[in-house]
């Protein structure tokens, strides 16, 4: 099942994708439908068909937003890091989250890079869970780039300044869940800049998977319906090429996840 956030005739609704087209659920957004109670894999109450949806940002206001970095292998072998024993964390505000299709807006003259990755959304209330229980609590998976400002990334150890910047983070276009989708049995994660493929591997290749990811989280802080968790970038980010290279004024961001869907959105820095 596929189901997203759409503008529709001046409003917005959270809906489900069918093979007729998008349909509406009884809430404002999908963050709403899942604080609610409402399962992803339970879209009961369809509603109308909605013609003139535009798909938004899928999970407008999560209650916490929290990142792996250093979770593929190759990409911790291009920072010249070990393996690591434990997730390394961080976390951005819901005011960094946007569309599919808007425009990343940063400072002219910043060390802009893409990082692709696969996004986890949790469905239940879950405090100190094992596997098996934050397995069970995944609702499903969305396409995200962790679009980071590395200048400002590495002025300290913490990344925290890099990595928050209001309306910086593309989410989308949809959220699927685990009945159609299997990121363990691997997924293809891609990042394309103006065309130019940039960053491809494979979800099977991630250190930590979801379920290791929610279940370590969970024993630090509670994760409640409609939290993201962002699982990592592969390699290939500009700031470890040699030259290094960023993103600049003008370009297009192609972010896209078999079988969950495509993200573009162009770079704006001013």
């Amino acid at each position: 099942m596929q189901l997203g956030t759409v503008a529709t005739r001046g409003t917005t609704t959270a809906a489900a994708r069918t093979p007729d087209g998008w349909r509406a659920l009884p809430a404002p957004d999908l963050s709403a439908h899942l604080a609610g109670g409402g399962r992803l894999d339970e879209a009961g109450g369809l509603g109308d068909l909605l013609d003139d949806a535009v798909v938004l940002a899928p999970l407008p206001r999560p209650g916490k937003v929290v990142c792996c970095g250093l979770n593929y292998g190759e990409h911790i072998r291009e920072t010249g890091r070990d393996l690591p024993t434990h997730p390394t964390l961080f976390a951005k505000y819901a005011d960094s989250l946007i569309g599919p299709t808007d425009d990343i807006r940063l400072p002219a003259g910043a060390d802009v890079d893409w990082e692709a990755e696969l996004a986890v959304v949790v469905g239940d209330t879950i405090r100190g869970a094992d596997r098996a229980t934050a397995a069970a609590a995944i609702a499903g998976y969305t396409v995200a780039n962790d679009v980071s400002v590395r200048d400002w990334q590495y002025r300290t150890l913490q990344w925290f300044q890099g990595k928050a910047w209001d309306r910086s983070t593309p989410t989308g276009p949809v959220v699927v869940t685990p009945d159609e989708v299997d990121p363990a049995a691997g997924l293809t994660i891609t990042c394309r800049v103006d065309g130019e493929e940039v960053q491809r591997d494979s979800t099977k290749t991630l250190v930590f998977d979801g379920a290791d990811l929610l279940s370590y989280i969970s024993t630090f802080t509670v994760l409640r319906p409609g939290d993201l968790v962002l699982t990592g970038t592969p390699g290939g980010v500009g700031t470890a090429r040699d030259p290094q290279r960023f993103l600049a004024d003008g370009q297009v961001l192609e972010t896209e996840i078999e079988g969950i869907g495509l993200l573009r959105n162009t770079i704006r820095l001013t």
